[in-house]
C-alpha cells in the first residue's frame, strides 16, 4: 500500500465501512439539539408546506440566513423518508461528512500514497469533530463538502472542477464559498513563490463560472425581496457575524485552541509533532505539498480566530489539511517501525490521560453523564496505557495505531448509544414543546394567552409543534421590554438558568412555574 497512489478496493471498503459506521451510528437516535438543527429542518419543512424552495421561511415567515443548497437536500431527504424525522434531517449532512473524508482520503493517496490516503481518511473519520459535526442537521459539512472538492480540484490542477465547486460552496453558506478556497489558493502560491500558476488558472472565466452558479439565486432574492435581502444576509449573517459577537461570552481568540485539542482526539497526541515535522522533515516536491495543507489550516484558524463570532463548526473547513498531515506524519512513523516515538507516545499519553479523567469527572457537570463517563473514562485510559506500551516496549507502531482507531469508534458508541440520549432533555425542546402542545396550548388559545419562546428554543418548539410563538431576545432590550409591557395572559417558555439570571428584565417575579424538565420551563403569567 505504501508506493501505490490509489486505494486498493478492499482498503477503500474497510475504510468506507468504517466511517460510515462513526457518522451513521445514532443519527436518528436523538432529538435535534437547539437551537441550529432545527433551524434548517424547519425550514425545509416549511419550503415543502408554501411550496416556495427559493425563499426560505421560517415561522411561517422569510429569513434570509443561508443560501438554499442544504435545505434543499433536506428537502428532499424528508420527501424520500415521508415526512420529518430525526434521522430525515440528519442524513444530507451526514453523507456530505462521508464524502467529505472520503475525497480526502482519495485525493491524499494521490499526493502521497495510498498509506497516508488510507489514515488521512481514518483520522478524519474518527476524530471527535467530526463523530459529532458529521451527524449534526447543519449547513458545516456540506460546506466542507463543496470547499474540500475545491482545494483539491486546484491542487490536482483540475481549474474548472475547483470554480464549480466554489459556486456551489457559495449556494451553500454565502461569500465564503469562494474567499476561502481563494486566500488559501493566493497565499499557498505566495509562500511557495507560485504565483505565475495564476495566469494559468482561466481565472476570469472561472470567476464567470461560480457567478453562473451563485449569482442567480441572489438575483432572484434581490429581485423579490429587495434591500431587505441584502441587509439581512449581507450586512447582518456576513459582516456582522465576522465584526460583533453573536456569542459575546465565546469571543476569545484562544477560543479555538481547546476546540482543536477536544476535536481531534484520538489523534491530538500526533498533532503538534505532525505539523512540525512537515515543516522540518519534508523536501522537495512533498514539502510544496505539504505547504498547500500548512496554509489550508492556518488560514482557516486565523480567520476565524479574528472574526468575533465564533462555532464550534467553523473548526470543520480544516480536518482535511490536518488529517492529511497527521496521516502523512504517522505514515512516516509506520515505515519507521525500528525506532521508538517518544513524541508519538508522550502526546498520547498525555491526551487519553486528560480526556480519560475528564470522561471520569463528567458526571459532576451533569449527573445522567455519570455511568457513561465512568465506562468511557475507564476505557479511554486503558486503552492509552496500550498505546504508550505498544510504541514503547513493543515497537508494535501498527497495533498502536489501530488502538487510536478504536479508542475513536467506542467514544462515539458509547456518547451516542447511552450518553447522548441521557442528556438529549439538557440540550432539546423537544420534549417540553410537545408538553406544551398536549396539555396547555388549546387552553391558551381559548383564553388569549400569548405563547413567549425563548429565542434559542422557538425553532426547536415551531419545529416540533408548528406554534410560532413571540420570540424573546434576551440580548436586546426592545425585545423583553415587549415582554414586561404586554398586558395579556401569556405562557413563557424559557431555560430556568435564563429566568433565574434575567428575572428582573424579564418582569419575571410573578410567574408561575407550570412545568419544568431538565432545566426547560413553562412558565405561566397571569397580569393583575
Amino acid at each position: 500500500m505504501n508506493d501505490e497512489k490509489n486505494l486498493a478496493w478492499p482498503v477503500y471498503l474497510v475504510l468506507l465501512g468504517l466511517i460510515s459506521f462513526q457518522i451513521l451510528f445514532g443519527i436518528g437516535g436523538t432529538a435535534l439539539l437547539d437551537p441550529d438543527e432545527p433551524v434548517y429542518a424547519e425550514t425545509a419543512k416549511e419550503m415543502i408546506r408554501f411550496g416556495d424552495y427559493l425563499s426560505p421561511r421560517i415561522y411561517n415567515e422569510f429569513w434570509y440566513d443561508k443560501p438554499p443548497i442544504f435545505y434543499w437536500l433536506v428537502v428532499a431527504s424528508l420527501k424520500i423518508f415521508g415526512g420529518f424525522s430525526e434521522l430525515a434531517a440528519r442524513i444530507p449532512a451526514a453523507l456530505m461528512a462521508i464524502g467529505s473524508i472520503l475525497m480526502t482520503a482519495l485525493a491524499s493517496a494521490r499526493l502521497f500514497g495510498a498509506r497516508t490516503g488510507f489514515w488521512s481518511g481514518i483520522v478524519m473519520g474518527t476524530s471527535i469533530i467530526l463523530m459529532y459535526m458529521g451527524k449534526a442537521s447543519v449547513t458545516d459539512s456540506t460546506l466542507l463538502f463543496f470547499m474540500t472538492a475545491a482545494l483539491f480540484s486546484f491542487i490536482h490542477r483540475q481549474y474548472w472542477l475547483m470554480y464549480l465547486a466554489c459556486g456551489l460552496a457559495v449556494m451553500t453558506k454565502g461569500p465564503i464559498g469562494v474567499v476561502f478556497p481563494a486566500g488559501i489558493v493566493f497565499f499557498y502560491l505566495l509562500v511557495t513563490r507560485q504565483l505565475e500558476q495564476i495566469f494559468r488558472m482561466h481565472v476570469l472565466r472561472g470567476l464567470l463560472l461560480v457567478v453562473a452558479v451563485g449569482l442567480p439565486w441572489y438575483l432572484y432574492m434581490y429581485e423579490v425581496h429587495g434591500m431587505a435581502f441584502i441587509y439581512e444576509f449581507i450586512g447582518f449573517h456576513n459582516v456582522t457575524r465576522f465584526t460583533a459577537p453573536l456569542h459575546p461570552v465565546r469571543a476569545h481568540w484562544w477560543f479555538y485552541l481547546p476546540v482543536l485539542i477536544l476535536g481531534f482526539f484520538p489523534w491530538t497526541g500526533l498533532l503538534i509533532q505532525s505539523v512540525k515535522n512537515a515543516f522540518r522533515r519534508s523536501f522537495g516536491e512533498e514539502a510544496q505539498m505539504l505547504a498547500f495543507f500548512q496554509v489550508w489550516w492556518i488560514f482557516v484558524l486565523v480567520f476565524f480566530s479574528i472574526a468575533q463570532t465564533k462555532q464550534v463548526s467553523y473548526m470543520l473547513l480544516l480536518t482535511p489539511a490536518l488529517s492529511t498531515i497527521i496521516a502523512w506524519n504517522l505514515a512516516r512513523m509506520l515505515e519507521d517501525w525500528r525506532q521508538t516515538h517518544f513524541a508519538w507516545a508522550g502526546g498520547s499519553a498525555v491526551m487519553f490521560l486528560l480526556l480519560g479523567l475528564g470522561w471520569l469527572m463528567s458526571g459532576d457537570s451533569l449527573a445522567p453523564l455519570a455511568e457513561g463517563g465512568l465506562w468511557l473514562g475507564a476505557i479511554t485510559l486503558i486503552l492509552g496505557a496500550a498505546i504508550v506500551y505498544s510504541i514503547t516496549a513493543s515497537h508494535n507502531l501498527i497495533f498502536a495505531a489501530w488502538l487510536h482507531v478504536l479508542a475513536g469508534v467506542v467514544t462515539m458508541v458509547i456518547a451516542f448509544a447511552f450518553m447522548m440520549p441521557a442528556i438529549e432533555g439538557h440540550f432539546s425542546v423537544k420534549q417540553v414543546a410537545l408538553n406544551y402542545a398536549a396539555n396547555y396550548h388549546a387552553a391558551a388559545e381559548a383564553e388569549g394567552r400569548a405563547l413567549y419562546i425563548d429565542k434559542q428554543l422557538r425553532p426547536g418548539v415551531m419545529l416540533y409543534t408548528d406554534i410560532p410563538g413571540i420570540e424573546v431576545d434576551t440580548n436586546h432590550a426592545e425585545s423583553l421590554a415587549a415582554l414586561r409591557t404586554d398586558a395579556r395572559p401569556k405562557y413563557i417558555i424559557m431555560r430556568d438558568s435564563m429566568y433565574r439570571k434575567m428575572m428582573a428584565q424579564l418582569g419575571a417575579e410573578k410567574w408561575q412555574l407550570v412545568e419544568e424538565r431538565d432545566g426547560l420551563c413553562i412558565f405561566k403569567d397571569d397580569k393583575e
